[in-house]
Formats: structure tokens, sequence, C-alpha cells
């Protein structure tokens, strides 16, 4: 198959300069959540997890950096473990994410679980001087993403395909997008007022910065996910739709998310008049703008990252 997989992107990326920090911070943390069998394995080493965070977060701070660092490696350690049979259990996945949902909510992780202790740090962590707003947002955002995996597995099971609408709905919970764009205002340091952060106009381009990154990654990931029986993939939707081969279907869905990335272009260049319309204060400019660079920065460095990655390596 192809490896066309690459975008125009018209906004650069940039890289923090406190990886080797971070990845110090990191490799402890994983020692003392041992998600991993031995945090410096040369497999997980090659994902460049650390990276993703520098490129994701350029403006973070050391320690602000190394939070990043263990987000991302949790995002796709938490996630991996229902790539086996597991996977096609929802009603034992269902508990597992239950219990994260309540570590949200104030319950206590259980000190055997590595996962719920990794978690429950991180939350921690997360919301550790962000105003109530913030934190609700953020709760909510990881309940999405926590409660879709019991409906990932069930769909890995059920006899009938997704749609694109059910597709795209899971999908998005499934990303985490929402949980990694709040934390551009954590990292930061800042809260983005609440006219701004739902104004149609950012709201579209959050989606998209959203959207973008789930569609190149099921090109990417389309080999692996085929044969142990994923479903929720767009390729694999565009080939029912379209009875095309899978290098078609991966055309498609390139195509599909450079336009989008044209059209979050377009969203970028007009949020100056939304601010001005909105009447906002300089300081609330300053800070609208800044979370508005935070979302496509997050774009341009992630698919710089997964562009070079070894996780996906497999798949291709």
């Amino acid at each position: 198959m192809s490896d066309d997989t690459s975008l125009q992107i018209p906004f650069p990326h940039r890289r923090s300069g406190h990886g080797p920090y971070a990845t110090e911070l990191h490799r402890a943390w994983l020692t003392r959540h041992p998600l991993l069998p031995d945090p410096a394995h040369p497999s997980y080493a090659h994902w460049d997890v650390v990276d993703l965070a520098a490129l994701g977060y350029p403006d973070a701070g050391p320690d602000e950096l190394a939070l990043a660092a263990d987000l991302m490696g949790f995002y796709f350690l938490f996630d991996d473990q229902f790539d086996g049979p597991l996977g096609r259990r929802p009603a034992e996945v269902a508990p597992i994410c239950d219990r994260l949902v309540a570590v949200l909510h104030g319950a206590k992780a259980d000190r055997d679980s590595p996962v719920e202790t990794a978690f429950a740090d991180l939350w921690e962590r997360s919301v550790q001087g962000m105003p109530a707003r913030w934190q609700a947002r953020a709760a909510y955002n990881w309940e999405y993403y926590l409660a879709s995996h019991p409906a990932e597995a069930a769909g890995r099971i059920s006899p009938r395909p997704p749609d694109r609408a059910g597709y795209q709905v899971l999908r998005r919970g499934t990303a985490a997008m929402e949980t990694i764009f709040d934390m551009i205002e954590r990292l930061g340091r800042f809260e983005v007022p609440p006219a701004v952060l739902h104004h149609p106009v950012l709201r579209q381009l959050r989606q998209l910065a959203a959207d973008i990154p789930s569609l190149t990654n099921d090109v990417r990931s389309f080999p692996l996910e085929a044969p142990r029986g994923d479903v929720n993939n767009l390729v694999m939707i565009v080939r029912r739709e379209r009875d095309c081969s899978a290098e078609e279907a991966c055309a498609v869905v390139m195509a599909e998310a450079q336009l989008m990335v044209e059209r979050a272009r377009e969203l970028y260049e007009g949020l100056p008049d939304v601010h001005r319309e909105l009447g906002l204060a300089r300081v609330e400019r300053i800070i609208a703008q800044r979370y508005a660079e935070g979302l496509v920065t997050w774009l341009a460095g992630y698919l710089s990252w997964e562009r070079r990655t070894g996780r996906y390596q497999e798949a291709r």
C-alpha cells in the first residue's frame, strides 16, 4: 500500500528544549507506576513519547513538559491493553474504565493497580491550581474518553459495522483530543474566556484540530488494525461505502483530511475578527490567541511526530 500519508500543513511545528529533562522524569514516573514491565524497553523508547509532548506543547516549562509526557504515555499504554482479547470483552472493559471515572470524582485509587495509581497521579497534577470551571470541563472530557472504550470493545464483536456518524462519535471519544486540548490551558496557566471558548469559529477550529489526526492515524494504523478485528477506522468505512481497494480508501481519507486542514487555516485566520466582534479586552485577546495557537501548534507537532514515530512502523 502507498505510504503517501502526509498532509500539507500551513502551521509551523516547534519543539521544546526540555526534552532530556522530561525524559528522565517520565522514566521515573513509569517506574513508580509500572504500566510497562521495563520502562526502558526499546520498543517504547522508539515511540518517542516525550518528543510528541515536546512538539505538542513547545512552550511548556520543564515540569509541565514532564506532565505532558506522562499523559502521552498513559494514553498509549492504557489504550494498548485493549488491543488483545480483553478488547473484545466489553463487560470486563467497563469496570476498568468506571474505576478511573470514579477517581475523577474523588475515589481513591487501588494501590495494587498501576493503571489506577498512574491516572490518579495525572489527574491530581493536572487540576493543581486550575479553577473549578476548568476542572469540571476536564473531568467531563476525561469521562468521555474513558467511557468510550467499552463501546469500542463492543463494536469489535458486533455484527453491525459502524456507519460514519457512529464512527465519528466514538472516535472523538477514544482519541482523547479534548483532554489534550484542555492541557493547553493547564500547561500555559491560563483559562480561555467562555465567550471565546464556545464561539462557533473556535469550536470549529478545535474540532478540526481534533479530527485531522484521527484521519491520518486511521490511515497509518489500518494495516495493523484490520487483521485484529478493529472496526472503528474510517478507511474501513470508506472501503464499504465505495466498494474500493484499501489504497483507494486511504487516498480518499487523506484528501478529506487535507480539506479539513485548509478549512482550519481559514478559521484560524478569521479569529482576530471574532475577538474584535466580541469586544474582548486586550488580556482576553492574548489568552484567546494563545489557545488558538496551541491548537494549531499541537496539530502541526502531532503530524510531524506521526510521520517519524516507531509506534506505527509495524502498520506499514
